[in-house]
């Protein structure tokens, strides 16, 4: 089981990574107080970057949030890394094991015990040539269902232009990239209260999530979202 999330790992973390990003990126936040400074709530973003984590969690750590992200197990595991990450209280996702459950229970104990939490709906970097979100997988669903947390619908753009999805850093000028975050208000999720949680059910919120995460992405590219969504789950 997660730990409690550490202020003083987390200022080991923000001491070592602050300097890069600040290096190559500069933030801009659209409707930053969407996301509340207090309470259980959980922030569901687009992925589009290996660097995704580090970049939203930064973000959130200087909002005033102490962010535990779902992260695979694997990453937990790296040395010095992953200690620090733990001893932040990020939140291991066993894949295809018989431990993939715990990552839903852990995060409902977060959620409970009133922390942030941040997870990518898609589970992986967006297959989408132009880099709109995918359709997600349903955990953000069960989580919102199982704690009863507020979800937040977070947009990201900008990480890609310097760590690409190949897991490759990028230098270009200008080196400093703009990271823009858009943070909506709550999911309004009433029409499923009291629902059983059939895969109906989990796939009409978790696509809600994920039309309004695009909504908010087309709003920072100042372009409209394409009505066609890469659906991974179910290709041939």
């Amino acid at each position: 089981m997660s730990s409690h999330p550490s202020d003083k790992s987390f200022l080991v973390i923000a001491a070592m990574v602050k300097p890069v990003l600040t290096a190559f990126t500069h933030r801009e936040w659209t409707d930053e107080q969407n996301v509340p400074r207090s309470g259980g709530v959980i922030v569901a973003a687009n992925h589009i970057s290996p660097a995704d984590g580090v970049v939203l969690g930064n973000a959130l750590y200087d909002h005033g949030r102490l962010p535990r992200l779902l992260t695979k197990v694997e990453i937990l595991r790296i040395p010095v890394l992953g200690p620090l990450m733990r001893a932040t209280g990020q939140i291991a996702v066993y894949r295809d094991s018989d431990q993939a459950g715990n990552a839903l229970r852990d995060a409902t104990a977060a959620l409970k015990a009133g922390d942030c939490v941040v997870i990518f709906p898609e589970g992986t970097n967006t297959k989408d040539p132009a880099y709109w979100p995918m359709r997600g997988h349903t955990g953000v669903a069960r989580l919102a269902l199982d704690s009863g947390a507020p979800v937040i619908p977070l947009a990201q753009w900008g990480a890609q232009e310097f760590f690409t999805p190949g897991k490759k850093p990028k230098f270009s000028r200008p080196v400093r990239k703009t990271v823009h975050f858009n943070a909506g208000r709550p999911v309004d999720l009433s029409a499923y209260a009291g629902r059983e949680p059939t895969s109906e059910v989990l796939h009409g919120i978790t696509d809600l999530i994920m039309a309004r995460i695009r909504e908010q992405l087309g709003v920072i590219r100042g372009e409209t979202p394409p009505t066609e969504v890469l659906d991974r789950l179910h290709a041939v």
